[in-house]
């Protein structure tokens, strides 16, 4: 049978039979793969804790009929190893795996920029930014806004989603709205029943999350970062098919 190789995310797991796994994969090059891992749950099992969430591995896979069998792994990054001390950095991540897993739905189809996407954002979690540690709701909050933009549902945050007229500078009084419903921020006239409305400095820092500009997320306060992961997860779960289960396990942390 042909094989293949390709470097992976482990997104999760489920058992099968009394000694195998499935294995559900985001790779570089294939996309989405379930593969069975045949004799992982032994004690003896030449994988030991390669294939577990979040681990990074260089994989070597034979193709099945319906699903194909891991040959061959290797540990690139275990991610999972500064997540696991941490409840608010695993939660973090685990509604990263489930948000990568809807949003990739079709497998064996490349899709490399949401890898790359999921990549970074698993590293910055455990290790932080360039310039500095950043909450983990923070992290979160950058990653669904791109995973989103990258899926085709991309906030509008600088204009009115609806009338697509530039919204009010920050130092105006006029307020702005955000809506889930409508896509993003919305002026006075098209704002929905149930939009919220967003103070400046907010606005600010959801833009700089969705451009990925950590240094200027580094003037958010804490009141600005609970209204940013509020609006991020009420998007989320509005966009997303039956909602994110991971989502209600947050504990949102910040920084005083």
């Amino acid at each position: 049978m042909p094989s293949y190789r390709d470097e992976a995310i482990v997104l999760r797991t489920h058992k099968l039979g009394e000694a195998d796994r499935i294995i559900t994969l985001f790779t570089r090059g294939h996309g989405k793969v379930r593969a069975v891992a045949r004799g992982v749950r032994r004690t003896s099992s030449k994988f030991g804790g390669r294939l577990e969430p979040f681990t990074h591995v260089d994989l070597q896979l034979v193709e099945g009929r319906s699903l194909d069998i891991i040959t061959q792994a290797v540990q690139l990054h275990a991610w999972a190893d500064p997540l696991a001390a941490d409840y608010e950095l695993y939660t973090a991540g685990q509604v990263m795996l489930e948000t990568a897993d809807k949003l990739v739905p079709v497998e064996g189809e490349p899709a490399l920029q949401h890898y790359l996407l999921l990549a970074g954002a698993l590293r910055t979690l455990g290790q932080g930014t360039p310039d500095g540690p950043r909450p983990a709701s923070m992290v979160l909050n950058a990653y669904l806004l791109r995973a989103q933009a990258v899926a085709g549902y991309a906030a509008t945050l600088d204009s009115c989603a609806r009338c697509e007229v530039g919204l009010p500078e920050p130092d105006t009084p006029a307020a702005v709205w955000f809506s889930p419903q409508a896509g993003g921020m919305v002026c006075r006239r098209h704002r929905t029943p149930g939009a919220a409305r967003v103070s400046a400095p907010t606005q600010n820092l959801l833009v700089a999350l969705l451009t990925g500009d950590w240094e200027a997320t580094r003037a958010a306060g804490v009141p600005e970062q609970k209204e940013a992961s509020g609006l991020v997860a009420a998007f989320t779960q509005w966009h997303m098919e039956h909602g994110l289960r991971t989502m209600g396990f947050l504990e949102r942390g910040y920084e005083t």
